[in-house]
């Protein structure tokens, strides 16, 4: 794992999962690997409740930083909510979702980031 070294969405969207306590948040990095996006942004919530929460506190922040959304699909119901944002693709899964689709092994080349450092 390396420090996150990524653009401004990538970070906004990491802080504001983390300001509503989302687990196991990691950055997976798809340069090279994937035509769809650049970044993956991956965490999780306990309950369909917490996966909303997280989800709409990302949408707020994007929309802050004049970042618009260009899809999302999901519901906390499903266990997945995604949201795109070009080159950055977040998806809020609930824990049992997340372990059964994987896409921390599907996508076992990208470099995993963790965002350490607070950015402001």
């Amino acid at each position: 794992m390396t420090e996150l070294a990524a653009p401004e969405k990538v970070w906004r969207g990491a802080r504001a999962a983390q300001g509503k306590k989302a687990g196991g948040l990691v950055v997976l990095n798809l340069q090279g690997l994937s035509n769809v996006s650049d970044y993956f942004l991956i965490c999780s919530g306990r309950s369909t409740v917490q996966i909303r929460i997280i989800a709409e506190a990302i949408e707020e922040e994007m929309k802050r930083g004049g970042f618009g959304c260009l899809g999302r699909e999901g519901e906390p119901e499903s266990g997945w909510i995604v949201l795109d944002y070009g080159e950055l693709v977040v998806h809020v899964f609930q824990e049992e979702t997340r372990n059964y689709y994987g896409l921390e092994r599907l996508w076992g080349d990208a470099l995993i980031l963790t965002p350490t450092e607070d950015r402001g």
